[in-house]
This record gives structure tokens, C-alpha cells and sequence, in this order.
């Protein structure tokens, strides 16, 4: 199980004062990892912050707008000369617009390319640029089911994981040769604040348990393992790969 300890590693979560992004920010200090969490919202940081060092978990935060070119470099600056240096970077920050493609507002689809893969070029960077000198990194970038997959309403969602699904190849290219694994993590449908309003749905809900070979949402302490094994020494010769943790979505027609 040595593979898998992350002790004495730091590992910055974006957007991981809730949802997807705290359950792995979670997942990697279970196995020992110093995490920082990030988001814009300072007390939000501040009430996971509390619940996961009462955990007795090693906890930080930094609060900043990963789609800031000016805020991240200072953000990183600040956690690598506050906290240590970042080991681990997890680009899970995204958010989501749902509209039909004619009737799409261009100030939305202006926010959602810049939120959803602005922030992993960004932040990206902004690490790799570190990990570069010391030889080693991970990074897990958040793609998605729809990195593959489309759906009515969210061409554009679907458009930036996509995007995030060949930056993340890119990056693994760019970055091997110095000792940096860089890998996406897909998920499938989650239970989170953000898909509340699909799973009260009963009709999508039906949709998706018929549609899944799992038959039911997952669950975002699903995620954990598959993080834990991105961000370890397991996966030191995984490099440029999209692991879908979806129940079977992208298998089944």
C-alpha cells in the first residue's frame, strides 16, 4: 500500500469548497496528503477548512480566481512559499450552463470556456513551471463523461471538457520529460449541489439508471480511489490518460 501514500505530499484542489472537488481534496489527505483547497468564496473555504482538520486532516486554503492569470501566479507564489511546495495539482474548478446551442448567450459561452478551461491552462502553468525544476509532479485535470459523450442542452459544457481532454494529452507530451504525470479524471453522473435539480428529477433519473450499466448515480466518495491512484507513485507510468469513473456510461450504448 506504499504505493498509494501521499504522506509528506502537498496537493492543491481548485474549486474544492465543495462538491466534487472537496470529496477529493478528502480522498488525497486520507492518504496522507497536506491539501490546500481553493475557491473564490472565503467563508465557504473556511467552513470545509473546519470540517476537514476536525477530521484530523492537514488543511489550507487559498482563495483566488483561477481563471486570473495575475491572481494564480500569485496564489501559487504565495502556497509554494507558505505551505510547500505543490506535488500534486488536481484542476477540478468548472462550472455549468445549460441552454440550446441557437439561443445560447455569447457573454455565457464566454464564462463557461474561461471557468472550464482557461483555469487548467492557467493553473496549469502556473504549477508545472515549479514542478519542472524539481523533477516530479502529478496533475489531474477534471474532464468528463462529456469529454466523450453529448447531451441536449450543453454543447458548450461539452466543448470545454473536450478541450480539457486534449490539453490534458498535450500537457502529458510537454510535460513527461521532466518526471511530470499529467492524466485526466472523468466522472460519470454524481450526486453534488450542482446536479441536485437532475437527480429530484424523476424522469432523468429513470434515464440515467436505465442508461447506466450500474443502474444509479454515483456517489462522490466514488472518486476517491481513482484520484488516490492518479496522484501516487501506483501511477508513475500513466501519462496523458482519461480514467472515466461513469458506472459504464461511456461503454454502453
Amino acid at each position: 500500500m506504499t504505493l498509494f501514500d501521499l504522506s509528506g505530499r502537498t496537493a492543491l484542489i481548485t474549486g474544492s469548497s465543495k462538491g466534487i472537488g472537496y470529496a477529493l481534496a478528502g480522498a488525497l489527505a486520507s492518504a496522507g496528503a497536506r491539501v490546500v483547497l481553493n475557491a473564490r468564496d472565503t467563508a465557504q473555504l473556511a467552513r470545509a477548512r473546519e470540517t476537514l482538520a476536525g477530521a484530523g486532516y492537514d488543511v489550507h486554503t487559498a482563495a483566488f480566481d483561477v481563471s486570473d492569470h495575475a491572481a494564480v501566479q500569485a496564489g501559487v507564489a504565495h502556497i509554494e512559499a507558505e505551505v510547500g511546495p505543490i506535488d500534486i495539482l488536481v484542476n477540478n474548478a468548472g462550472m455549468q450552463h445549460r441552454g440550446a446551442f441557437a439561443e445560447f448567450p455569447v457573454d455565457a459561452w464566454h464564462k463557461i470556456t474561461t471557468t472550464n478551461i482557461d483555469s487548467v491552462f492557467l493553473v496549469g502553468q502556473a504549477v508545472a513551471q515549479r514542478m519542472i525544476p524539481r523533477g516530479a509532479g502529478k496533475i489531474i485535470n477534471i474532464c468528463s463523461v462529456q469529454s466523450e459523450l453529448g447531451r441536449p442542452g450543453i454543447a458548450p459544457y461539452a466543448a470545454t471538457k473536450g478541450a480539457v481532454k486534449m490539453l490534458t494529452k498535450g500537457m502529458a507530451i510537454d510535460l513527461g520529460k521532466f518526471g511530470i504525470q499529467v492524466n485526466g479524471l472523468g466522472p460519470g453522473y454524481f450526486k453534488t449541489e450542482l446536479t441536485q435539480a437532475l437527480v429530484d428529477d424523476a424522469a432523468f433519473t429513470a434515464w440515467l439508471s436505465n442508461r447506466t450499466p450500474a443502474g444509479r448515480w454515483g456517489e462522490v466518495h466514488e472518486l476517491g480511489g481513482a484520484a488516490i491512484f492518479l496522484a501516487s507513485s501506483a501511477s508513475s507510468f500513466v501519462n496523458g490518460h482519461i480514467l472515466y469513473v461513469d458506472g459504464g456510461i461511456t461503454a454502453s450504448l
